[in-house]
């Protein structure tokens, strides 16, 4: 649990206002309060998380490259984000892809890409003060726990938001989300959606090797058209995309989306659609060289990946 309790430290050494403090002892210091201290402290530093969507540090050691190219829909729909120094701790960075579908899909992917790292944090603070989450009691949860706890939480959260959304419509648009977060020798992915995760790691003979993290969330895996049944929602290939199942609203041909989780999409959120994460944990190891996330368009147009 080093790791879990030294990130709090952190939060809570970040969280400088005189108020702030006094709150936080008297136990009012809420996430949403951490998240929004962290934000205004990244903007005062020219951090700009809206515009490219990499936060960087300045003497940074890290690598990251990011590549995207329009594809021959129309615009653009991916965004991606980078974020070093994640809950103000130097070992921590967070790196994401969206992936947008639909009319406003672009909107939706950047929207997401902005809410969802301060959700998140905000739900990682408040399990650190929840008597569930205690650090010191009899009901202590494993660091892995705690972040599928707050992954979930803050996914819900950012996708009930996005429906209020007064200038974004997300009734028939909608993003996947892939995610990680690497704090010291620790790796959490969080998949909603049909984005891959790879990790390039060492063989014995020296070669790289990759390792799928992720499962690419398609409507007929078992376990999601099962779901999606349940939902009466349907799943079929049409005749001229022999091979690729959609989701399909029970009674119309719409809006057929060839995955089984995303944020938005509200046309089909009561007919299987989920913005549940798949959150796992990974140790990373000496033999561990770097982790590719990429949208479905370069799964399927790059061998190998």
């Amino acid at each position: 649990m080093g790791h879990f309790s030294s990130m709090f430290n952190g939060l809570a050494r970040s969280l400088s206002l005189k108020k702030g403090r006094e709150n936080s002892r008297n136990g009012n210091y809420n996430g949403t309060e951490a998240a929004e201290s962290m934000d205004k402290g990244a903007k005062k530093n020219d951090f700009i998380l809206r515009s490219s969507g990499t936060v960087n540090v300045d003497g940074s050691k890290n690598f990251a490259s990011v590549f995207s190219k329009r594809g021959e829909k129309g615009v653009n729909q991916d965004c991606v984000i980078v974020w070093e120094e994640f809950g103000c701790q130097k070992d921590m960075i967070f790196c994401g892809v969206f992936d947008g579908h639909g009319p406003w899909g672009h909107f939706v992917a950047k929207c997401v890409r902005e809410s969802l790292p301060s959700s998140l944090l905000s739900n990682l603070f408040e399990a650190s003060t929840d008597s569930d989450f205690d650090l010191d009691s009899d009901k202590l949860l494993h660091e892995f726990d705690i972040w599928k706890h707050s992954y979930t939480k803050a996914c819900a959260a950012v996708d009930h938001e996005l429906e209020q959304h007064p200038k974004i419509d997300s009734f028939y648009s909608g993003t996947t989300s892939l995610t990680i977060v690497r704090q010291g020798e620790a790796l959490f992915t969080a998949n909603v959606g049909d984005s891959r995760a790879v990790l390039a790691t060492t063989s014995e003979d020296g070669n790289l090797v990759p390792v799928q993290l992720t499962i690419d969330f398609k409507p007929n895996l078992p376990q999601e058209a099962e779901r999606i049944k349940q939902c009466n929602g349907r799943v079929f290939c049409v005749d001229d995309e022999p091979g690729v199942h959609r989701l399909w609203l029970p009674e119309d041909q719409s809006p057929g989306l060839a995955m089984s989780r995303a944020f938005g999409d509200y046309c089909v959120k009561d007919f299987g659609l989920t913005s549940v994460p798949d959150v796992i944990e990974r140790s990373i190891t000496s033999k561990d060289q770097f982790v590719v996330l990429a949208t479905d368009g370069d799964e399927d147009g790059i061998s190998g990946v």
